[in-house]
């Protein structure tokens, strides 16, 4: 197995980090979070403009927690505050809904039948109107897709996904591996145990322990993003320990942009600090040289675009359908797509 694969057992990966242009852009801009926040900052700023009193109060919209905007819309009575935040709900369904269908004309979303929509937008009540108003814009543009929730809490999904991605002999020895989820605002890091013993299809795969570093608050250098990772994974290497849990040589790494096989990153992890791209660069080996030995071997470690590792988290629930796709609503918006090869060579018989 290397950094990035494509080609897995169960499964290929059709393309991840899908860029589509959009004028200056990319398409898929429109429909991150910090779109969200952009919708929801040009309203406000239409309803001061009219000489009133923002409803949502002084603070910039980046600012304002996902509670806020959910008790806007949550309270039982109709209020400026309410009016505002569901016109940016529509908007952004209306975008959301068009880059679903960019996507779709793409050759690696060709076919897509089910379309799993993660990250931590969908985890609020703004957030999964949004979406569900989105679900509805595609039917009623006759798109034969289906939109679904992740069935994972959104901060294991990016961990668990790791199960399908290890080198198979590992559920054979192990009981549970390390795994990284790192965004451009958070970083998790969790131990996935495999529980084999309960669905050979990893089904009943579960976090066992996590722990989340708002990085973003700190503002760390890349090196310091670094080493704040390697504490965590030591710490949690320490828990397994005491817990007589054991713990596979190997940690996942889920992270933004395009991953190439010897484990560089060739674009799209803009969102984190530095230069992540640099060919001087190199993440696995940095965290490697960082971590003891864990069960007398060397700690292998493998990177892999953070949309794919959630979508994989996913794979038992997509067993009925042949190509399926994710788009996780983060600080970006990551996608990608799959083909399953088991429904392909019924399909094909």
């Amino acid at each position: 197995m290397h950094h990035g694969a494509l080609k897995l057992e169960m499964l290929e990966i059709a393309g991840y980090n899908l860029e589509v242009a959009d004028g200056e852009g990319f398409i898929g801009d429109r429909a991150s979070q910090t779109a969200f926040r952009a919708l929801l900052d040009q309203w406000r700023r239409r309803y001061r403009s009219k000489g009133l009193a923002d409803p949502l109060g002084k603070r910039p919209s980046s600012a304002l927690g996902k509670k806020v905007l959910d008790r806007a819309i949550g309270a039982e009575r109709a209020s400026p505050a309410a009016d505002i935040v569901h016109g940016v709900i529509e908007e952004f369904a209306v975008e959301l809904a068009q880059v679903i269908q960019r996507f779709m004309r793409q050759k690696s979303w060709s076919g897509v039948q089910r379309i799993v929509i993660g990250g931590g937008f969908p985890e609020s009540d703004v957030g999964e109107r949004a979406i569900l108003q989105a679900a509805a814009l595609c039917e009623a543009a006759e798109l034969p897709v289906h939109l679904a929730r992740l069935s994972h809490h959104v901060d294991d999904g990016g961990l668990i996904g790791w199960v399908h991605l290890a080198p198979a002999g590992l559920a054979e020895h192990y009981d549970a591996l390390l795994a990284i989820d790192l965004g451009g605002t958070n970083a998790r890091c969790g131990i996935v145990s495999f529980r084999r013993n309960k669905a050979a299809d990893f089904s009943r795969a579960r976090v066992e322990r996590r722990v989340k570093w708002r990085h973003a608050d700190d503002d760390p250098s890349r090196t310091g993003l670094v080493q704040g990772l390697a504490t965590l994974l030591e710490e949690q290497i320490a828990w397994a320990a005491r817990k007589k849990l054991r713990l596979a040589p190997f940690v996942g790494i889920a992270c933004p942009g395009l991953i190439r096989a010897d484990g560089s990153i060739a674009r799209g992890a803009q969102n984190l600090p530095g230069n992540w791209a640099a060919d001087s660069f190199h993440l696995p080996t940095a965290l490697r040289e960082a971590l003891p030995v864990i069960d007398g071997h060397a700690t292998q470690v493998l990177m892999h675009n953070d949309a794919v590792v959630q979508g994989l988290s996913e794979v038992p629930r997509m067993r009925d359908v042949k190509r399926w796709a994710v788009l996780t609503i983060g600080t970006g918006l990551g996608n990608a797509s799959y083909v399953n090869r088991r429904v392909a060579r019924e399909a094909a018989a």
